[in-house]
């Protein structure tokens, strides 16, 4: 966040991805165990992000009881339930947005493009899990509306390390990601 600077015609939001207790906690139902190492990182974002007056919005998995997702994961993160809740280190504020979702993209069939729109949001920095399922896949969604996509490498993680640096390697060479 050091090195960002809104101008009149770039404007910036921080996205937090799915950091929820299933799949933050230790033993949770779809951990990512390495997540528990990104909060104090995303909480550095989040700070900055605060002072800056850059948007914060938490995009959560919200799922039905009997999502079709579950025939390829875990249950997880059902809407209502406190796995489904943000993780008690990165609780939103009052004035922070929530975009609830039920896919990997935090775009796909949500409000997040029309309240980026709304919010004049040039650019999107992405922060979260898992960085080669949800992170990536909203980073292709953002690319594709014409977001300019900033990706900090200590605030996004993945079950195995190859993934992540897969991911982060697709994000930089095929959507022109910032990788920092």
């Amino acid at each position: 966040m050091k090195n960002v600077k809104q101008t009149d015609k770039e404007k910036f939001a921080l996205l937090v991805t799915d950091m929820l207790n299933d799949f933050v906690n230790e033993g949770a139902s779809l951990e990512v165990p390495t997540a528990r190492t990104i909060i104090i990182n995303i909480k550095k974002e989040i700070k900055a992000a605060r002072k800056k007056r850059i948007p914060i919005i938490y995009c959560c998995d919200a799922h039905k009881d009997k999502d079709p997702e579950f025939k390829l994961w875990p249950r997880h993160a059902v809407k209502g339930t406190e796995g489904a809740g943000v993780v008690k280190q990165l609780k939103p504020h009052t004035e922070d947005y929530i975009v609830a979702k039920t896919s990997y993209s935090c775009f796909y069939k949500t409000s997040l493009d029309k309240l980026l729109k709304r919010l004049g949001v040039t650019h999107v920095i992405i922060t979260g899990v898992a960085t080669n399922i949800c992170v990536l896949y909203t980073a292709v969604d953002a690319y594709m509306r014409g977001y300019k996509i900033i990706i900090p490498q200590n605030c996004v993680t993945a079950l195995t390390e190859s993934e992540h640096h897969f991911a982060l390697q697709q994000m930089k060479k095929l959507f022109h990601a910032e990788i920092r």
